[in-house]
């Protein structure tokens, strides 16, 4: 059984899952396509996973790829994020609007986030390991990255100091400057 909550922005999904636990520790399905299906209403087709580890303060993204949107089915393993996506869909109703929640590893919370939306987080814990699942192949050379503290987006990160940034994520692109899906 996974239970559905709908976000500020109602096609990013918080996912819970149905969780088993006892004096032995605990069980609980990381993924099953048809509990998903059943549960979103959303037919989709996972075709990469993805694991990344980061240490406390790392900020990364806000990516997108333009050309091979991804949806980003996301679950962290280790530690705790505050994680966030911005609608880049022009036709929506919530386009440049940003949504953020914190997942972590005791809950198993997972987010669904749709293509045609930016992704990062944000590393609060001392470690943090982030396993996502993707339905379009990454493709470096048609990845973009929204700035990260862009004005006109306004994404409210929990930051305390400076976060850590790679190279690309310092030249991340203004609201303004970036393509955005239709």
């Amino acid at each position: 059984m996974l239970k559905v909550q709908p976000l500020a922005i109602p096609e990013v999904l918080l996912l819970e899952p149905q969780i088993f636990r006892d004096q032995r520790g605990f069980f609980f399905e990381s993924f099953n396509q048809r509990a998903f299906m059943a549960a979103t209403g959303l037919e989709v087709s996972f075709v990469q996973d993805n694991h990344s580890a980061s240490q406390q303060g790392v900020l990364r993204g806000l990516h997108y790829q333009h050309q091979h949107p991804q949806g980003k089915l996301i679950r962290v393993i280790e530690g705790e994020i505050f994680d966030v996506a911005v609608d880049l869909r022009q036709s929506s109703p919530t386009y440049g609007q940003w949504v953020g929640v914190w997942l972590n590893a005791e809950t198993h919370h997972q987010l669904w986030i749709p293509a045609g939306f930016a992704h990062g987080f944000w590393v609060k814990s001392a470690t943090a390991q982030v396993l996502y699942k993707a339905t379009d192949y990454y493709s470096p050379g048609d990845e973009h990255t929204l700035l990260w503290n862009d004005p006109t987006v306004a994404v409210d990160w929990p930051l305390s100091g400076e976060p850590l940034l790679s190279a690309k994520d310092q030249q991340g692109k203004p609201f303004g400057c970036v393509p955005h899906f239709a």
